[in-house]
């Protein structure tokens, strides 16, 4: 396991074995089915590539009207609780004295990407933002607390977790592209990319 330091990010690679990886994805499993991947729609009225739900006291949501955090899924279906498989996680590299509200689950397909954007529906940036990946490998790109200007990428694989605290809270970042059937994790192929925050 090594860290790396990109630009305020904190990067863990190879974090979780391939063990805690799987058994991460065992405990996702119902939450999936209580509350379904589902694709957005962003304020121009398109989809986004990526599909998600979530799990915590809120879901981060995304429609005409803007994107925000609500207590429930589209369905009506209030957010189940997080797993503590992966509250752990936050607990071991962030040692803050707040416990996430919100672990929004994003699924990468092949053609999925995330453009660059801020975290920042959240009402306290002091406290970090902790991003973990799971299945194939997506190049992550991190720039600056302003649009534009150079940007620096990195391949995420299968087990790494990114911190997002501090000088780095408030940095575009994003996922240009996904290396597709790069892991063997998911069986169908994809990524997943769990995003536990801090909501109030």
């Amino acid at each position: 396991m090594v860290m790396l330091r990109v630009r305020g990010f904190e990067i863990h690679k190879s974090y979780l074995s391939l063990q805690e990886q799987q058994a991460l994805i065992e405990v996702l499993r119902p939450v999936l089915k209580a509350v379904p991947l589902f694709s957005p729609t962003v304020a121009s009225g398109g989809k986004m590539s990526v599909r998600m739900t979530s799990a915590g006291r809120y879901g981060w949501y995304s429609d005409e009207q803007g994107h925000r955090y609500q207590a429930h899924h589209p369905k009506g279906q209030h957010w189940p609780e997080i797993p503590p498989e992966i509250l752990n996680i936050w607990r071991a590299l962030t040692q803050t004295d707040r416990e996430p509200e919100c672990c929004l689950v994003n699924y990468y397909g092949e053609n999925a990407r995330m453009g660059l954007h801020q975290d920042r529906d959240e009402a306290d940036f002091s406290y970090p933002v902790l991003s973990i990946s799971l299945g194939d490998d997506g190049l992550y790109r991190m720039g600056n607390e302003t649009r534009g200007g150079k940007s620096e990428s990195l391949w995420l694989n299968s087990g790494d977790v990114v911190v997002m605290g501090g000088e780095a809270r408030l940095k575009y970042h994003g996922v240009d592209r996904i290396r597709f059937k790069s892991s063997r994790l998911l069986p169908k192929g994809g990524r997943i990319n769990l995003t536990l925050r801090v909501v109030t």
